[in-house]
């Protein structure tokens, strides 16, 4: 007997949130979870080395057709496809158009959605509201990284570029660090630096957090550094810099964007872990040369680097090898580490499943159908 009838959830970002997409600490441990399977193997993401962040529709300078439109910061479409395995088991895709003129019309940058498919059949099981989901899940990712490398005892956490991102890992920071005390923040605007101080005041009351004026003020004495800018690409030596000698002895320099340090200190002496190693060698693959120019994250500096021969491979440590005991936590009393998030659509997958199956449980959603029986078959 054929079953042709297919219906899935659509969950509005009201939904989202009653299904518990907000649950930093849940979704942290999704994080988790959905490395220790991709350092597996079990997941595939876009391209032929199924490791592609994504495939992107940018804009020309200039058009002759006037309805076309043209390039600008921040204005693209991208498609992130991926599948993850385990008790996720659950293909999907997050799509995106970006504008950074949206905030004229008072919306969001990026405004995002998500689609889960059943692997088997393609077909449709939730499309959902993206644009929290994203946001938390791009929080929890450092989360994973403040929760293995920072000290236990950690208080003071530096933030460098006070925007959305910034928000849902600090939020994954208080999260898998209670200790945390003081927030010093660094930015160039002022709204945007009394926007983000009033949230934390409000979300955090026993936080003591202040502005700075400097990324040196901002990563002296800080046991986190948490860098979320938006940088033009194309030219490292105008990325945010920071210097070795203002870093901490033991502290974790997380950055899901620019950021630029001196080569000597990135090839002698830090240690340089990555969200997942196959990501920034497919960068460099797809990139090359000089892939930093384009992704302008510090391990892409260091695929670079290997290219050029003034690294080994070996000198790149992977998220998913610590979390399965392959590798040690530390490798050296006081070490520095720069923690690279580059972002990939199993994040969005892994923490999209948990929320829809959420709603599921507690029948959050609308249920729409997509047919009875199919009037065309191909």
């Amino acid at each position: 007997m054929a079953y042709t009838k297919v219906d899935f959830l659509y969950l509005s970002e009201d939904d989202m949130i009653a299904a518990g997409v907000k649950d930093m600490k849940a979704c942290v441990e999704t994080m988790e979870e959905m490395f220790k399977l991709m350092k597996l193997g079990n997941y595939r993401m876009g391209g032929a080395n199924g490791n592609s962040h994504g495939s992107m529709v940018m804009f020309p300078e200039s058009s002759p057709f006037p309805e076309m439109p043209v390039d600008g910061p921040d204005r693209r479409f991208m498609a992130m496809p991926a599948y993850l395995g385990g008790k996720f088991d659950m293909a999907g895709m997050k799509w995106y158009g970006s504008n950074v003129e949206n905030k004229k019309k008072g919306l969001p940058r990026s405004i995002l959605m998500l689609i889960l498919n059943d692997k088997d059949t393609g077909a449709p099981l939730a499309f959902m509201s993206a644009n929290i989901l994203s946001a938390y899940r791009t929080g929890a990712v450092p989360g994973v990284g403040f929760k293995y490398f920072s000290r236990e005892d950690a208080d003071t956490i530096a933030i460098i570029g006070p925007g959305v991102m910034s928000l849902t890992s600090l939020a994954a920071a208080v999260a898998v660090r209670p200790t945390l005390k003081t927030v010093k923040v660094k930015g160039h605007g002022k709204a945007s630096l009394d926007k983000f101080i009033a949230h934390t005041k409000a979300e955090y009351p026993g936080l003591n957090i202040y502005a700075v004026d400097s990324i040196e003020e901002a990563v002296k004495d800080a046991d986190i550094v948490s860098v979320s800018t938006s940088s033009p690409t194309g030219d490292p030596s105008l990325y945010p810099y920071i210097a070795e000698e203002w870093i901490k002895p033991g502290a974790v320099i997380e950055s899901t964007a620019a950021l630029r340090f001196d080569d000597d200190f990135v090839i002698n002496r830090a240690r340089t872990i990555t969200d997942n190693i196959m990501l920034y060698e497919a960068w460099e693959e797809e990139m090359k040369p000089d892939a930093y120019n384009t992704i302008p994250i510090p391990a892409v500096r260091v695929e670079d680097l290997i290219s050029e021969g003034k690294m080994q491979p070996k000198q790149i440590d992977d998220l998913g090898d610590v979390l399965l005991g392959r590798i040690p936590v530390h490798r050296k009393k006081d070490e520095i580490i720069i923690y690279s998030v580059g972002g990939m659509p199993t994040e969005d997958v892994a923490w999209g499943t948990m929320v829809y199956r959420n709603a599921l449980e507690k029948g959050i959603g609308t249920k729409l159908n997509l047919w009875e029986t199919p009037k065309m078959m191909v």
